[in-house]
């Protein structure tokens, strides 16, 4: 199994400007741009299992968000509109003359992913929601267990139950690669966004977006299930021609539970983002 310690030597790393200090971005293979957001309280790690495969086509490119993983805090107070706007402005000097992207986000990363294309329109030729939330509905309770003050066997235990509680549909699913991944986000988060996906932050973003859009959730999505429909109605009324992707059985790290249905979906969609026109 890949590692994020031989994926991340094979990345082409920059930085650009953020708060008092640098956003870091990754890059790997070559082709038209690819910019993937991770999940709150993550890093570009949660799309471990996606980035060798998309990378055989395209020009991926994986930040930690502000105040998350490797990058710096973002000025205080943050919000999402203004953490978009430093990724915005980091993603403009990154593209330089390919002049656009195809952007996707994984929950906390698909409300900063749909502000970035409201702000900056030229940047974004598609943009891809994993996990969505914010769009002005209810979510379900995930109960999460504290791991700050704990250590060895019981620290991992924490992890598994959190990761079962909201980020897995099958609990026997959960890797020692998923545990890892998932020790080294919380250990290096400082920007907290939980209670951002009960508001309709991402929904009024989606307002003012023109790129073409697309959705993927797992069908057991624990932030949304069992009520993903009327998170598909709400895209559908503000983008009639949407397109979505359930897929069976996984959670809301779909990316990593579901790894090979993911990838076929995402390129599936992509493919179709190329041949429509944008709003």
């Amino acid at each position: 199994m890949l590692e994020p310690a031989t994926l991340d030597a094979a990345a082409v790393r920059s930085e650009t400007p953020c708060g008092d200090g640098v956003m870091v971005w990754r890059a790997w293979g070559a082709g038209p741009p690819l910019v993937l957001l991770h999940g709150g309280s993550g890093s570009w790690r949660h799309w471990m299992r996606n980035i060798p495969v998309l990378a055989r086509t395209r020009r991926v490119l994986a930040p930690d968000l502000p105040g998350l993983g490797d990058s710096a805090s973002p000025p205080s107070p943050w919000s999402p509109e203004s953490i978009a706007a430093i990724v915005a402005g980091g993603l403009a000097d990154l593209l330089g003359e390919a002049g656009a992207c195809d952007l996707a986000g994984f929950s906390f990363g698909s409300i900063i992913a749909g502000h970035l294309a409201a702000l900056r329109p030229a940047l974004v030729r598609s943009l891809t929601l994993v996990g969505a939330g914010a769009l002005g509905l209810p979510r379900s309770p995930t109960p999460l267990q504290s791991v700050r003050e704990k250590t060895g066997a019981a620290r991992e235990a924490a992890h598994r139950a959190n990761l079962a509680s909201l980020m897995f549909a099958d609990p026997a699913k959960i890797d020692a690669q998923a545990l890892r991944i998932q020790d080294w986000n919380t250990r290096h988060a400082r920007v907290r966004s939980r209670g951002l996906a009960e508001s309709g932050s991402l929904r009024d973003a989606l307002r003012h977006v023109r790129a073409r859009l697309a959705a993927i959730w797992g069908e057991r999505d624990a932030v949304s299930w069992p009520h993903i429909e009327a998170r598909v109605a709400v895209l559908r009324a503000l983008h009639p021609e949407v397109a979505i992707r359930i897929l069976p059985g996984a959670g809301h790290w779909v990316a990593y539970e579901a790894a090979d249905a993911f990838n076929a979906a995402f390129a599936e969609l992509l493919g179709a983002a190329a041949s429509r026109p944008a709003r």
